[in-house]
């Protein structure tokens, strides 16, 4: 609660700075109305639901859409703020320069063209941020891209040479309120015909209920060799507040037994193999094991149990800094890692061959797409859903579709 005070607060000052950028570009009275209503609109209806949020629950629907709103009017305060505080330097400095060299003149220093470039500048650059946090709610968040990749191996088995695999990850049903377009992003998978799908964690936001109304949805999901998952930090139900202990176990069992009864064959720190034409490749799954304060369940000694050092292996990891810490140290040789947890942070820049940009970036190493270390690759899925941030711009929701091929093959 103290938080939002303080940002209201410097949210009103930044609005109220900005709002001298806007009278100087507009000089009709509605519109400098206009703007004055929207600013302080928005922070009464981000006010209300913060005020009436119930501890644990976690902000979704429309109490997501009144931050991310708050968020991008913040932006553009921010920055109309900047241009005008720099401006506002200048003509200080210019002032006491002729006040000390004894320009008597009152307009001198005063340069009202320069003031609305500066103004018009401002605006300009504001609306950037401004519109891709609105647009991104309102068509970036379904906007799913299938990204091809296709790696080569050594050691590959032979039979297992053009072998398709579908990964998704982070679905956070929770967050979801369109049926039909979630509906048609899990056919999307469908048409990729891959040999197998993986699902790399994150099913649910905080509780099991949230998958309810998405069950018969993500049970459509087939391929021929099945479709395996993992939990990921938010399976756990850690973020949202219970009762006793023994109603958050609970839930996570009923989560469980949804992930069967969908057809997924959940992996707790354990393994399975897939078979073609007598040869064999290990699939691995661990629980969640994220660096810091998230939680530590996953055990890859556990989970390779039974696999031999000289399989080839494909890990099943939700958080991409596992494969960073203890992964890549471990004395197996992992071909294939499979992550997500990172979303690209929901927002970002990526040009293919140019540039690929998120501030998340600062936190994950690994944050999007194929890497490469010691010779081991790690996929990191950009998210099929999303969370907090009700929407995507510029990251947009993924279907990673990997092809294995066996090098010296044709």
């Amino acid at each position: 609660m103290t938080r939002f005070i303080v940002l209201a607060i410097l949210y009103v000052v930044l609005a109220a700075y900005g709002f001298q950028a806007f009278r100087t570009l507009f000089k009709s009275p509605l519109l400098q109305w206009s703007y004055i209503v929207l600013f302080l609109g928005v922070l009464v209806f981000l006010g209300i639901k913060v005020f009436t949020h119930i501890p644990g629950e976690g902000f979704k629907g429309t109490a997501a859409i009144a931050g991310s709103v708050f968020a991008a009017f913040f932006l553009l305060a921010l920055v109309l703020g900047f241009f005008l505080l720099v401006e506002d330097v200048v003509r200080l400095i210019g002032f006491g320069y002729n006040k000390i060299v004894g320009v008597a003149d009152a307009e001198a220093g005063h340069f009202p063209s320069r003031r609305k470039f500066v103004s018009g500048l401002a605006l300009g650059l504001a609306a950037l941020p401004f519109g891709a946090i609105l647009y991104g709610m309102y068509r970036g968040k379904y906007n799913y891209q299938v990204l091809k990749y296709e790696l080569e191996f050594d050691d590959l088995p032979d039979a297992f040479h053009n072998y398709q695999i579908t990964q998704i990850s982070d679905v956070h049903s929770g967050s979801f309120d369109d049926y039909n377009k979630v509906s048609y992003g899990v056919d999307l998978i469908n048409q990729q015909q891959s040999d197998v799908i993986f699902f790399t964690g994150d099913i649910v936001n905080n509780k099991s209920e949230e998958l309810e109304p998405w069950k018969e949805v993500f049970a459509r999901l087939e391929a021929k060799d099945g479709v395996f998952s993992i939990l990921g930090n938010h399976d756990y139900g850690d973020y949202a507040v219970w009762d006793t202990e023994e109603e958050k176990a609970q839930n996570l069992e009923d989560l469980k037994v949804m992930q069967q009864e969908m057809g997924f064959d959940l992996l707790l720190n354990t393994n399975r193999f897939l078979e073609k034409e007598g040869q064999k490749i290990a699939l691995v799954g661990v629980e969640n094991w994220g660096r810091g304060g998230f939680k530590k369940a996953g055990d890859l000694q556990k989970a390779k149990e039974g696999v031999h050092k000289d399989d080839f292996k494909i890990l099943l990891s939700h958080d991409p800094s596992h494969w960073e810490d203890v992964v890549l140290q471990d004395d197996y040789h992992f071909h294939l890692t499979l992550s997500g947890h990172t979303h690209g942070m929901q927002f970002g820049v990526e040009i293919p061959g140019w540039v690929k940009w998120s501030p998340v970036k600062w936190r994950y190493k690994y944050w999007a797409g194929i890497y490469s270390e010691l010779g081991q690759f790690i996929n990191v899925n950009r998210g099929f859903g999303f969370i907090g941030y009700p929407g995507r711009f510029g990251i947009w929701p993924e279907i990673s579709v990997i092809t294995l091929k066996k090098r010296g093959l044709a």
